[in-house]
C-alpha cells in the first residue's frame, strides 16, 4: 500500500444498503491493512473550519506569560495549555516540538460524569476561542460514532454497540502548534513516532507533508489528506479491544527542510475516548486458534492514567 485509502462517510449514511455496506467494507479493510482512512463527507463545513483555524493561530500568538497563565497543574494536561517540548512520546526522553491547547467534554446530562472531568478553560482575551472549540469538538464528537458504528458492523458487533460507551467520554481536542525551528534539534521531532492511547482519531489538518505513517513493512509512508478530508487513524484502546484486528498505526510528524524552518505547522487532532469505565478486554470474537488473546483485561480509565504516566504528564 503507497497511500491512504480514501472513504466517504456520505456513503455510510445513505438509504442505499449496498452504499452502506461498501463503507463498511473499505473502513474495516483499510483498518486492518494500515490503521488510516482519509474521511470525506464528515460533519464538518468549511465556515466552521476557517473560524476554527483563526481562534486557534490567535491563541498561539499570545504572548508566553499569558499562554502559561492557562497551564494548569495536577490535572495532567487534560485541559486548557500544554507550553512547549513538556510532552514526549513513550520511550523518548526529548520533548515535541510543538505547543497546545485541550477542550474536553462538554457533559450537559449527568452531573456525576461532570464531576469526573476538569472544567474546559475559558481564554479570556479571544470571546470567540471557546465558542468555536465547542462547535467543532461536537461535530468532531458526531463524525467519529458513525465510523464507530461502522466498526462496529464489520466487527459483527450491534450497530450502536460504541454508542453509550462514548456519550459523554473522555475525549479531546487538541489544537497543536509546531513553532517555526530556531536551531538544529538534537534529537527532538515535531512529534516523534507514537500510537494514540484512544479508541479513534479524527485529525484536521493534515494537508501538507509532516505527518507520516509506518507500514507493516517497516516503511514510512506520507499521510496527505485533501482539503475535505480527515484523517482518521484506530487507536490502542481499540485495537487491544479487538485483538490488534483494527490495527493501532505507528505515525510521526516529521521537521520539515531546513528551507521552511522558519513556517509554523497547526493540526488539530480530536482524540475519541470512551467513559472510563468502559471494559477494553479483548471481544471474543477476535480470539482464534490463529488470534490467542495478546491482552490483559483493562479498563479505559485504568489504560488511559498508565498512559499519561508514560508521556510525562502525569507523575508518578
Amino acid at each position: 500500500m503507497d497511500r491512504i485509502p480514501s472513504v466517504d462517510l456520505k456513503d455510510f449514511l445513505s438509504e442505499d444498503p449496498n452504499r452502506k455496506q461498501k463503507f463498511i467494507d473499505e473502513i474495516g479493510k483499510a483498518y486492518q491493512d494500515i490503521g488510516f482512512v482519509a474521511l470525506k463527507g464528515h460533519f464538518l463545513d468549511d465556515e466552521l473550519v476557517d473560524r476554527l483555524y483563526a481562534e486557534v493561530k490567535k491563541f498561539f500568538n499570545l504572548p508566553l506569560k499569558t499562554k502559561e497563565r492557562y497551564e494548569i497543574p495536577g490535572i495532567g494536561g487534560q485541559r486548557g495549555y500544554v507550553s512547549f517540548g513538556k510532552e514526549s512520546a513513550k520511550g523518548k526522553k526529548e520533548g515535541d516540538l510543538k505547543e497546545f491547547w485541550h477542550f474536553g467534554q462538554y457533559v450537559e446530562d449527568d452531573s456525576q460524569r461532570r464531576k469526573e472531568y476538569p472544567e474546559n478553560i475559558e481564554v479570556k482575551e479571544l470571546p470567540q476561542f471557546n465558542k468555536v472549540g465547542k462547535e467543532t469538538y461536537q461535530m468532531l464528537e458526531k463524525t467519529a460514532k458513525y465510523v464507530l458504528r461502522a466498526l462496529a458492523l464489520h466487527l459483527n458487533l450491534e450497530e450502536t454497540y460504541f454508542d453509550n460507551y462514548i456519550h459523554n467520554g473522555n475525549s479531546i481536542l487538541r489544537p497543536i502548534h509546531y513553532p517555526p525551528i530556531v536551531q538544529e534539534p538534537k534529537n527532538a521531532v515535531r512529534a516523534a513516532a507514537h500510537g494514540d492511547i484512544n479508541l479513534i482519531t479524527l485529525l484536521m489538518g493534515a494537508q501538507g507533508r509532516g505527518l507520516q505513517v509506518q507500514r507493516h513493512d517497516g516503511e514510512w509512508l506520507d499521510a496527505i489528506a485533501e482539503p475535505d478530508e480527515l484523517m482518521i487513524n484506530v487507536g490502542d484502546m481499540l485495537s487491544r479491544h479487538t485483538n490488534n484486528k483494527l490495527k493501532s498505526t505507528i505515525h510521526r510528524v516529521v521537521n520539515p527542510p531546513r528551507e521552511l524552518w522558519g513556517t509554523s505547522r497547526y493540526s488539530i487532532p480530536f482524540f475519541m475516548h470512551p467513559i472510563s469505565e468502559m471494559k477494553l478486554n479483548v471481544l471474543d470474537s477476535c480470539i482464534d486458534e490463529k488470534n490467542p488473546k495478546l491482552y490483559e483485561d483493562i479498563s479505559a480509565g485504568e489504560f488511559l492514567n498508565e498512559r499519561l504516566v508514560e508521556l510525562g504528564l502525569i507523575k508518578k
